[in-house]
């Protein structure tokens, strides 16, 4: 539908020439018939004008007789062949009626004209005939005569029906010939339009890092100027992670010469004093584990998971042999994902470190991808979570049980990362029983998550 919608500029200057075309062709095809038409007509009619001449001048009265004749042949034998449609009648209205052979017994309807009229009817077996008339007089009679000469249409009929048949295939060879050189055309042309998307997908795709600008001026201009977007937007970027680490470092050596002067005051103050440094030394944490990672997918390489997080699960591994937990991990080589290798790093590493710290024995990572995106599972068999601690879990410092290590930004960590790179963070009852952690994460940065 949304194609229908806003169709493609190769559908645009298509359709706008088939509409064309369609207007245009039937257009000539209706003049290019109707001159035809007119000059066929003309030349039919010029001849009955001749023939009709040919049989005014070839009739006489016969006095000894009384009766009409005519001395002149037309030189067609058609006119001698009964029913031939080929036809000459001369007539008083009355009595006095001269024939061709070709009328047989049948006789022309009369109807008296001055001027030569032409008219078309329909003549004997149902002929249709082009009929050329006019009034004459004849010496020594009275009354005018009607003279008639009518010719069978089917031969200008005939002739009339091929040139439209003609006309009509070759107008619509014409039009396939022009649509298919228009579509040859359009193509052609945009050729680097469909550069410029495939460059652009390429970026989209981690695979390249700026547009190709050999292209025609007009795109060319246009691509060079997202390629100055691109490069802007991955400075601020690296000054924006700069900047928090900066500021979160900065803030770190305060808090913590701050937290030490604290033990120095008496009850009940030192309490709330330590309290609100606590809040602030966990907001520097989140925003020093934030400002390390990338999280923007929409530059960032594909790359395999496996090798990703190698160095994470032989670090993690060893903590947990310490621990005595099974750490098992179940990643396919060819898996891989859109995200930067330290988010996917720092994403990993958060979530196996809270199930280690809650697991009994057992935690288990695996992967796999599906239709546009990629999956991560972290398992463990510890005490798990309710629905009502499942949300509580992703506010930022959340900690369930304070008896445990940590500073509860670990899933908040998380949850950040995986929404900046478009993807869902899902929590749920594991098959060992403890806490399942689901992540979803598109092979598009710009398709959202379902």
């Amino acid at each position: 539908m949304s194609r229908l919608r806003q169709p493609s500029l190769a559908s645009r200057l298509m359709l706008a020439s088939l509409l064309i075309l369609v207007l245009a062709l039937p257009l000539a095809g209706a003049g290019l018939s109707h001159h035809f038409r007119t000059t066929a007509t003309g030349a039919f009619d010029e001849r009955l004008t001749a023939l009709l001449n040919v049989v005014i001048a070839g009739l006489a009265w016969d006095p000894a007789a009384q009766r009409l004749i005519h001395e002149r042949s037309l030189g067609d034998p058609r006119f001698e062949r009964v029913f031939s449609g080929w036809y000459w009648q001369i007539s008083d209205g009355g009595e006095r009626t001269l024939t061709s052979r070709s009328l047989w017994d049948q006789r022309l309807p009369t109807r008296s004209h001055r001027q030569v009229m032409i008219r078309d009817l329909a003549g004997p077996r149902g002929t249709p005939l082009r009929v050329i008339e006019r009034d004459i007089r004849l010496a020594p009679l009275d009354d005018p005569l009607h003279v008639s000469v009518a010719v069978s249409r089917k031969t200008l009929d005939a002739e009339l029906a091929r040139f439209t048949r003609l006309v009509t295939l070759f107008l619509a060879g014409l039009g396939l010939l022009l649509l298919a050189t228009l579509a040859l055309q359009v193509r052609w042309g945009l050729a680097p339009m469909r550069q410029l998307q495939d460059d652009l997908q390429r970026v989209e795709n981690g695979d390249a890092e700026r547009l190709d600008t050999r292209l025609p001026p007009e795109l060319a201009r246009l691509a060079r100027a997202m390629n100055g977007v691109l490069a802007r937007d991955r400075r601020l970027m690296a000054h924006a992670r700069h900047a928090a680490g900066n500021l979160a470092h900065a803030l770190k050596t305060p808090v913590s010469v701050l937290t030490t002067l604290a033990d120095g005051i008496d009850e009940p103050r030192r309490m709330r004093i330590r309290d609100e440094l606590t809040r602030i030394n966990a907001a520097v944490d989140h925003h020093l584990a934030r400002a390390s990672a990338a999280g923007d997918a929409s530059l960032a390489p594909r790359i395999a998971v496996a090798s990703a997080l190698a160095p994470i699960l032989e670090g993690l591994g060893r903590l947990a042999e310490r621990r005595a937990i099974a750490l098992t991990h179940s990643l396919p080589s060819e898996l891989r994902v859109r995200m930067d290798p330290q988010d996917l790093q720092e994403l990993a590493g958060n979530l196996l470190d809270n199930a280690l710290r809650w697991a009994g024995s057992r935690v288990s990572l695996s992967g796999g991808s599906d239709a546009g995106g990629t999956w991560l599972a972290i398992e463990d068999d510890g005490p798990g979570m309710d629905d009502t601690q499942r949300q509580a879990a992703l506010a930022r410092g959340a900690r369930l049980n304070e008896q445990r290590s940590g500073s509860g930004l670990g899933l908040a960590i998380v949850a950040d990362l995986v929404k900046l790179n478009g993807g869902r963070l899902d929590l749920g009852r594991a098959r060992l029983g403890g806490l399942a952690v689901r992540i979803w994460l598109p092979d598009h940065p710009f398709q959202p998550a379902d």
